[in-house]
């Protein structure tokens, strides 16, 4: 399925509004958004490159706000909730490619 401009718009600012709500403390329940955010894009089709663009579009409007002191701290946090996004997406995929295995 094609993302269309006006969805990719409507998933990044999803994605800015719970990624700056994990930033400040990293709590469970911001990272259950991100989860949440990955879950609902993978049930209404959306590609992975669209997530990640997403993705790379918050993180440099978060890197030019300069809003943490410690850019690797920065870098660990986003790959966090990156992660936690697209777990759907890798859970899908091995369950996938599970049936494809012969079965022993």
């Amino acid at each position: 399925m094609s993302t269309s401009r006006g969805d990719l718009e409507g998933l990044t600012q999803d994605y800015r509004t719970s990624f700056l709500r994990y930033l400040p403390r990293h709590s469970e329940a911001a990272m259950a958004s991100g989860y949440e955010l990955g879950r609902r894009a993978a049930a209404d089709g959306v590609s992975l490159l669209d997530l990640v663009h997403a993705h790379h579009q918050v993180l440099g409007e978060v890197l030019a706000e300069q809003r943490s002191p410690d850019p690797r701290e920065l870098a660990a946090a986003a790959g966090d909730f990156l992660t936690e996004v697209l777990s759907t997406f890798e859970m899908a995929h091995r369950v996938h490619a599970d049936r494809g295995r012969p079965q022993p």
